[in-house]
């Protein structure tokens, strides 16, 4: 089980980097929630498409790499590298141009083959800083 949990993170991250949400339908439960999203945005698939759609727009060049993945039971932990350029507007803060690439680990619950919970913590000081908006 916990190889088939892996798998269906990795596709998730994958499905991002290329671009191709219809892949959350798949791979997304109704009910799922992400702890690290805005809390306005709706549980299910819905909430990550849209999330997906706000990364698109400031970040067209973003891709996540997959450091490390692990599993344990019904949860998979993946350590990763996201890196991109800052080339719209994301978190009311204006494109500025700039390249970026944080560190960041997730850690994903699957049940029957969907995701249901998500959390993330990543560097957001670091983009913040490596993007020009908040001094080193």
């Amino acid at each position: 089980m916990s190889e088939e949990n892996k798998a269906i993170v990795r596709r998730y991250i994958e499905a991002f980097n290329n671009q191709t949400p219809g892949v959350i339908d798949e791979v997304v439960a109704d009910d799922f929630v992400d702890h690290h999203y805005p809390p306005e945005l709706p549980r299910g698939p819905e909430g990550p498409k849209l999330w997906w759609n706000a990364l698109y727009g400031a970040f067209p060049d973003g891709r996540e790499k997959i450091e490390d993945v692990g599993a344990d039971g019904d949860k998979v932990v993946v350590r990763f590298t996201f890196s991109g350029t800052h080339q719209g507007e994301f978190a009311g803060i204006p494109a500025t141009g700039k390249p970026f690439s944080i560190s960041g680990i997730s850690i994903a619950r699957v049940a029957d083959g969907k995701l249901v919970e998500w959390w993330e913590n990543a560097d957001a000081l670091g983009m913040m800083q490596q993007v020009g908006v908040i001094r080193s």
